[in-house]
């Protein structure tokens, strides 16, 4: 891999970029300040998540100038993250009316889909669905469920940038196992940004990722479960396996919130993941035992989806069971009270 230079000029562009950010946070007083629904009791610096955004589209177009990744690709996915990105920052820095948040997440969808060719063909319990406009609209849905939940999901030190890590190399051992070399290059590209991030966001955490980095992130790995899936359907199937630890808690959260008839768009601390840190008193066990899951649970699951072509529905559905059952157990969704945490 005589491009490899690439990854270690994204992962010190990062590292550096969120330094400065830090630095500006401090100095502009951008700082996230705790309160009843917080998970952190320390005001700490927040929006350093620009810096994966910047290093890893900065060195995007050299990607394409080497003939590594498509133009199309690279429009697709630098247009949505670039989009959403901006939308995170203004927030951080202010306010929007979730709206038109909403509004601009969902041209973001759009304009990714678009150069992407939307949705491709589906193996759904053994059948190959063309789900053709619907696909398309569903797809959208999922792009912007993406980039949200990895939004919710950013509420304890390092476990987003755990998270996508652990889905990035995760994707990259698939691709180049299964002799699809060519696609690891924005996964690595993205991994390599934000492990030069965690340095700084790992527990305790020196800066927040922020609305910017956070969605970015969602959407940007929303991306790569699509694109993968034009080229063998257990490829999208493998990346919501990966991604099978935010993507239960945040679902599983959101509805039962939904179903008590709670107003889900204000902030709370209702998550699994947040009633486990607090249960636990740290950070820490929590972003570890992520990390564990992806590592020796989902990533073996997503390796026979795509290596000895197990059923991609099927393998999905016993990838999630146990991650329910943490769900239940760590009271997703339910109200917080004193005697929830045992």
């Amino acid at each position: 891999m005589s491009e490899g230079w690439i990854v270690l000029v994204v992962a010190l562009t990062s590292f550096l970029m969120t330094a400065v950010l830090r630095r500006y946070a401090l100095s502009r007083s951008i700082m996230d300040i705790p309160n009843a629904r917080s998970s952190h009791s320390i005001p700490t610096p927040r929006g350093g998540g620009v810096a994966i955004v910047l290093a890893f589209l900065a060195v995007t177009p050299v990607l394409g100038w080497l003939d590594l990744v498509s133009a199309h690709t690279l429009i697709a996915m630098g247009g949505a993250g670039a989009l959403v990105a901006v939308l995170g920052f203004m927030d951080d820095h202010g306010h929007i009316a979730a709206r038109w948040r909403l509004t601009g997440h969902f041209a973001s969808a759009i304009w990714a889909l678009f150069w992407m060719d939307g949705l491709g063909p589906l193996t759904v319990f053994g059948w190959e669905l063309h789900l053709g406009l619907i696909g398309n609209i569903l797809a959208a849905v999922f792009l912007v469920w993406m980039l949200n939940l990895y939004n919710f999901m950013d509420g304890i030190d390092g476990i987003a940038s755990v998270e996508a890590i652990c889905a990035c190399l995760g994707g990259c051992l698939l691709f180049a196992l299964s002799g699809h070399q060519d696609m690891i290059w924005l996964p690595l590209l993205l991994a390599a940004a934000v492990s030069a991030f965690l340095v700084w966001n790992f527990p305790p955490a020196k800066i927040f990722m922020g609305d910017a980095g956070s969605g970015f992130l969602g959407i940007i790995l929303g991306c790569f479960a699509i694109q993968a899936g034009w080229v063998q359907s257990s490829f999208f199937w493998a990346w919501l396996i990966l991604l099978g630890v935010f993507v239960v808690d945040a679902t599983f959260t959101l509805v039962r919130r939904l179903l008590r008839g709670d107003k889900v768009y204000e902030a709370h601390r209702s998550h699994a993941y947040q009633f486990a840190s607090r249960k636990f008193g740290r950070h820490l066990p929590v972003t570890l035992a992520v990390a564990a899951i992806n590592i020796v649970w989902l990533l073996p699951i997503a390796l026979g989806v795509v290596l000895y072509g197990w059923d991609g529905t099927w393998a999905l559905v016993v990838a999630y069971l146990p991650l329910i059952f943490l769900a239940i157990k760590f009271h997703a969704g339910e109200l917080e009270r004193s005697d929830v945490i045992d």
